[in-house]
């Protein structure tokens, strides 16, 4: 806790957010003990607490009461509930409760003047997270895990064990609310967490879980080195216009490949577009393959991604300013654009 802290510049007021579970509890035992101490290192804090309701279960009100209740008695003030609607967002169950929270905690601690919010996402989480991401068939940004911090999220926990915080209740004299949901088939984290880690474990030894959090930490270096080497070549390459963007194409087709896929997701993004799955991006990149004008290939989010070709585009509006001019035909079918609009901005 206090190394997360420190590494967050010590924040003054912090907003702990509890389901009632054994490891956000734990947090909230940890924190409420810095809370009544009234500082960390010397630095003066103190501790609010937020419940989220998702109002996915039966009861769930009572079972957020119950742990507001217990976050009083540890000391946390204020402490609030927070009911949330959960709607679909086509990514899963999963990704739109998470999607949700994650709005009622940042609203929480706005309201409340809080500078952090902490989780209590632990290594079995994070090792989950990451064996999720290689039975997806992900990239590197989602096999390094959870961040220890994200603007205003931290994660104090994340070198903790599930175990652990089970035994920090247990001191605490803490009982724990067990969701049902963490043990239910029907979602994909839970088959992993009751069924698939456990056979890892056996089949493999003791420290699984371990060598999966190691490799998220590994991955977390290596992926925000690309992402800031492909943030700063898009910007030296991206022609914004008044309905989206385009990229020369032959600095795009340049690029080494696991720059050219970041640049082509961050154009799509910087139009409005979601970040696109490995496939719709491998058919955005063939582009660059294509003689003439090539396309729309649809990305996510209403974005379409074409090649226009420079023989096409001297011939529909004349020469383009700024383009570099061909030698011939067969040199202007070559040179182009890779252009990216967004639909709706598109048909204003």
């Amino acid at each position: 806790m206090q190394n997360a802290l420190a590494a967050a510049g010590y924040p003054s007021r912090v907003l702990v957010a509890c389901s009632g579970g054994p490891d956000s509890l734990a947090l909230a035992a940890v924190a409420a003990y810095f809370a009544r101490r009234g500082h960390v290192d010397g630095h003066p804090v103190s501790v609010a607490g937020v419940v989220v309701d998702h109002q996915l279960q039966p009861g769930s009100a009572q079972v957020a009461a119950e742990a507001a209740s217990v976050l009083r008695e540890l000391g946390l003030s204020p402490v609030e509930v927070r009911a949330v609607t959960v709607a679909s967002t086509g990514f899963g169950p999963e990704a739109a409760a998470r999607d949700a929270r994650h709005a009622a905690l940042e609203a929480a601690a706005d309201d409340l003047g809080c500078e952090a919010i902490l989780l209590g996402h632990t290594l079995d989480d994070q090792a989950e997270q990451v064996l999720l991401g290689l039975a997806r068939g992900s990239g590197t940004r989602s096999l390094a895990g959870m961040r220890p911090s994200r603007d205003r999220l931290l994660r104090p926990f994340l070198g903790l064990r599930r175990s652990e915080t089970l035994e920090i209740c247990e001191v605490e004299e803490l009982s724990p609310w067990h969701d049902p949901s963490n043990s239910d088939p029907a979602f994909a984290r839970s088959r992993t967490r009751v069924e698939v880690m456990p056979v890892l474990e056996e089949k493999l030894g003791p420290g699984v879980a371990e060598s999966l959090a190691r490799t998220a930490a590994i991955l977390q270096q290596d992926a925000d080195f690309l992402e800031d080497l492909a943030q700063q070549t898009y910007l030296a390459l991206v022609n914004r216009t008044p309905d989206g963007a385009w990229l020369p194409e032959d600095d795009v087709r340049d690029l080494a490949p696991a720059l050219r896929f970041r640049v082509i997701a961050k154009a799509a993004a910087d139009v409005g577009g979601q970040q696109p799955g490995y496939g719709r991006l491998q058919a955005a990149e063939a582009l660059l393959r294509r003689r003439g004008s090539a396309g729309p290939v649809e990305l996510p989010g209403h974005v379409s991604v074409y090649r226009l070709s420079l023989s096409d585009l001297e011939q529909d509006r004349g020469a383009v300013p700024g383009d570099p001019a061909p030698t011939g035909p067969r040199e202007a079918a070559r040179c182009g654009k890779l252009v990216f609009r967004h639909q709706k901005s598109a048909q204003q």
